[in-house]
């Protein structure tokens, strides 16, 4: 137990915590309670970017030559991300009116998670949050047509049922937490 109160705290799961129900929270205050795909997905991907920056320890050096179980461990930490996020957005929006479909949000936070995996694979923990967010930023601006490129390339906004939507966001949960776990946060 002394060994995971430590890994969390060398990885500011604490703070990172606490930061991503804020991001809820605000976020669901500032679109004045109304809750739809758009704010729930800024909220899905806020609260996503500010625990990604956990995923990198403080040494990549120490990280390395650790005689521990890494995946296991990197892919149990994304698991917890995943649940952090959907367990704080689905509390907020409950004290709302307007509501969002579960699954959507469940889609959203896998595929947002793996995105933020890919993100501290490939440039390191710091900018774990850089592909969730450029993503969510093209979403809106993508033609809402229903050929499988536009599907994929706004596959946050698009509602449950969406089959290009759900394979991309299951593609990349599955792409980002097999790359993590295997391989780690990149060296800065």
């Amino acid at each position: 137990m002394r060994g995971l109160t430590l890994y969390a705290r060398s990885r500011q799961a604490p703070a990172a915590m606490v930061a991503l129900v804020l991001a809820a929270v605000v976020i669901w205050f500032a679109t004045y309670q109304t809750w739809s795909i758009l704010p729930a997905s800024l909220a899905i991907t806020s609260a996503a970017a500010l625990a990604s920056i956990g995923l990198s320890g403080q040494d990549a050096d120490l990280d390395r030559t650790a005689a521990i179980r890494w995946p296991l461990r990197r892919s149990g930490h994304l698991f917890l991300i995943g649940v952090a996020v959907a367990g704080a957005v689905l509390a907020v929006q409950t004290a709302g009116q307007d509501q969002v479909a579960t699954g959507l949000i469940l889609r959203n936070t896998a595929g947002t998670v793996g995105l933020a995996a890919i993100a501290t694979t490939a440039f390191g923990g710091r900018f774990g949050w850089t592909l969730p967010l450029a993503w969510l930023g093209i979403a809106p601006i993508v033609p809402s047509r229903p050929d499988t490129t536009s599907e994929v390339a706004a596959w946050m906004l698009r509602p449950v049922g969406t089959t290009a939507a759900t394979v991309t966001a299951t593609v990349l949960c599955i792409g980002g937490v097999l790359l993590y776990a295997l391989v780690g946060a990149r060296r800065t």
